[in-house]
């Protein structure tokens, strides 16, 4: 299998083991981030029987991106109309 390679190669030299410790966790970083975007981005719409729009449930005040630079998200007011 594909893990014994791994094994067998890291025996052999050493200096591969922090190669495939950042880049396995580059992969289960990655994913991660992907899980998240899935399951609370705003724009995803998983059930579309009880909240067809989430978007329009959001207030100005929620953050949901992942880091924003400069805003603070708890002085922003509600400029747009309720639909």
């Amino acid at each position: 299998s594909m893990f014994r390679v791994m094994v067998s190669h890291a025996k052999k030299h050493p200096s591969l083991i922090p190669l495939f410790f950042i880049i396995g966790s580059g992969g289960v970083g990655a994913a991660l981030y992907l899980m998240r975007l899935a399951v609370f981005n705003p724009d995803v719409c998983w059930d579309k029987k009880n909240n067809p729009e989430p978007w329009n449930k959001l207030a100005p005040s929620d953050q949901y991106k992942f880091y924003s630079v400069n805003v603070d998200y708890s002085r922003l007011k509600k400029d747009r109309p309720d639909f």
